[in-house]
């Protein structure tokens, strides 16, 4: 009986600085050599995390240079890649200025990635998000489901200009393609992200603490007491890599969230005592007009503008990189948890595909605090319950 035939397969990972990358390339050095042959990465900065996997290939690329320099800089590592992974992203708080970077971002990637590999290119997976159904702009149908209409944006969702180009260019290949849209991504990231939930907020909650200050929620009331979900980067690698090495899921967009909600309100009481802080129920809002038209009780941006000085003084107490004050994504923060509408996905077509994995995400938000306290990038966890005066009385 002769030997099976190994698979060869060649993973192409951009952004791998970044919170989907750095995951993408997390997960895949954990699968068998006999599955992954070789993981090619790339971000436009240095390596920031030194992979100890001979099967690693770093690529530094910027694609949003000339395509004739992004196809020089591919030209060797690239010719066998069989599954590309696009998780680059360029972030601006201006919603209309997304479009001017990333739509060539993709089309650069795409382009290149489809000219290098030529046929051995077997799938291409574009990770975008909950912004492809408006519900960055205001209330849409929840829970949103991949079947909804693409909504009228005035030409503005960079989202449907990257799938557009991609499902053109796939018509004419013999390549399959798909599309992950997770919600608020949590995650670890070795290098400044645009939009880092959970490093925003351990530096808000522990300059507070520092401080001696009460920790009132960053957004307003309907967002506190709402029912929320999100995605951990973990997760969304690996169902990224099983979307697109399975065939029944060829050609198909999925949403990802965890597989849970959770309300605010209680996991800022959970994740407050994850630092030796014990924070009260919050019940003094701002209110603008009548009590059903919400604002923030503070801006995010506003507060952090004088408190690095603070960031530092808690890393010399107690550990951690004050660079990272400048990880900060303050105005996303602000938005993020400013809605005054409900932004829940379904999974269930992923689920109904055979997608089982399944995160809590109070504890997603624990393990991502304990990879920065890993990477020392926030203070040891043990040396902050060390400190028993620090913590702060109920309100």
């Amino acid at each position: 009986m002769s030997p099976p035939v190994p698979n060869t397969k060649v993973a192409f990972v951009t952004g791998c600085n970044g919170v989907s990358g750095n995951a993408l390339v997390e997960y895949l050095i954990r699968q068998p050599k006999e599955e992954w042959r070789r993981i090619v990465i790339t971000s436009r900065s240095p390596m920031k995390s030194f992979w100890q996997d001979p099967r690693i290939d770093f690529v530094a690329i910027d694609f949003l240079a000339p395509l004739d320099e992004i196809l020089q800089n591919m030209a060797g590592a690239c010719a066998d890649v069989t599954h590309a992974f696009f998780t680059s992203y360029a972030h601006t708080d201006d919603f209309a200025a997304l479009k001017l970077l990333n739509v060539p971002l993709f089309k650069n990637f795409l382009t290149a990635i489809d000219t290098t590999a030529g046929s051995s290119l077997q799938r291409v997976c574009l990770q975008t998000g909950g912004k492809h159904y408006g519900a960055h702009l205001g209330p849409v149908e929840v829970p949103m489901v991949e079947s909804m209409p693409r909504y009228k944006d005035d030409n503005l969702n960079f989202y449907y200009e990257q799938e557009d180009f991609m499902f053109n260019l796939y018509a004419q290949r013999s390549w399959s393609w798909n599309v992950i849209r997770p919600n608020g991504i949590v995650g670890f990231t070795p290098a400044k992200n645009g939009m880092s939930e959970a490093i925003t907020l351990a530096i808000y909650l522990l300059v507070c603490r520092e401080l001696g200050e009460y920790p009132r929620f960053p957004g307003n009331k309907y967002f506190y007491e709402a029912v929320d979900d999100s995605s951990f980067a973990g997760g969304i690698a690996e169902m990224s890599v099983w979307a697109s090495t399975n065939e029944h899921t060829k050609n198909e967009a999925f949403n990802h969230t965890n597989g849970d909600t959770y309300v605010w309100k209680y996991c800022f009481h959970q994740i407050g005592r994850y630092f030796n802080m014990e924070i009260a129920d919050q019940t003094e809002w701002a209110v603008l007009g009548d009590e059903n038209t919400m604002v923030h009780s503070f801006r995010m941006a506003e507060w952090a503008k004088d408190k690095r000085v603070v960031w530092e003084r808690v890393c010399d107490k107690y550990g951690g990189s004050k660079e990272a004050f400048d990880w900060g994504t303050w105005d996303f923060f602000d938005w993020t948890v400013g809605k005054a509408w409900p932004t829940v996905s379904s999974i269930n077509k992923a689920r109904s595909m055979g997608w089982t994995r399944q995160d809590d995400t109070i504890q997603t938000y624990l393990d991502t605090f304990k990879s920065f306290e890993h990477a020392g990038i926030l203070p040891q966890n043990s040396r902050l319950h060390q400190d028993a005066t620090r913590i702060l009385p109920s309100k």
